[in-house]
């Protein structure tokens, strides 16, 4: 269902109903035959700590029920600096980059929340997911997000990357 949401920064006391949202994400992404990725208890406790002590980790909320979260890192992100079989869309724009974005079954409109939130921070948002991850890159074409190629995470694990040009968003941070 389409929910009335709000957006706030993670707390550590979040991380308990965090945990739920990211466990009912894995759920959907093993029901879509997505089986490699979020495996051997990705994330971590010690990466979500670490994402809201630098004030980069949100929860969406409805009623004060904790629904959805992600993160949204105004930042370089050093796995983007090299992209294979493509280019950025606008390699020049300073840009966030959203990650870990999960939500619970029954909430729906997520990325879009997150894109419209994203407009007051940024004019370019980055994106990647796993290459079997068909509900995520269901919902990047459907906001309009451009593939542009391949990256490889720390661990040498391929991604596929994605750029939107908000166009109407703040220019650096």
């Amino acid at each position: 269902m389409y929910l009335r949401m709000n957006i706030r920064k993670a707390t550590t006391d979040d991380i308990p109903s965090m945990r739920l949202v990211f466990e009912a994400a894995k759920r959907k992404m093993r029901a879509s035959g997505n089986l490699l990725q979020w495996t051997d208890g990705y994330p971590s406790d010690e990466i979500l700590h670490d994402d809201i002590r630098r004030g980069y980790s949100y929860v969406i909320c409805h009623e004060n029920r904790l629904v959805a979260t992600f993160v949204l890192a105004t930042c370089e992100e050093p796995t983007y600096r090299h992209i294979h079989e493509g280019q950025w869309t606008d390699p020049s724009l300073p840009y966030a980059t959203i990650h870990r974005i999960a939500s619970v079954d029954d909430v729906h409109g997520v990325l879009g929340r997150v894109i419209g939130f994203s407009r007051t921070m940024t004019s370019s948002l980055r994106i990647d997911t796993h290459r079997h991850n068909v509900i995520m890159r269901h919902l990047l074409h459907k906001h309009g997000f451009a593939y542009c190629g391949i990256i490889y995470l720390a661990s040498g694990d391929e991604r596929l990357a994605f750029q939107k040009i908000l166009g109407d968003g703040i220019h650096g941070f």
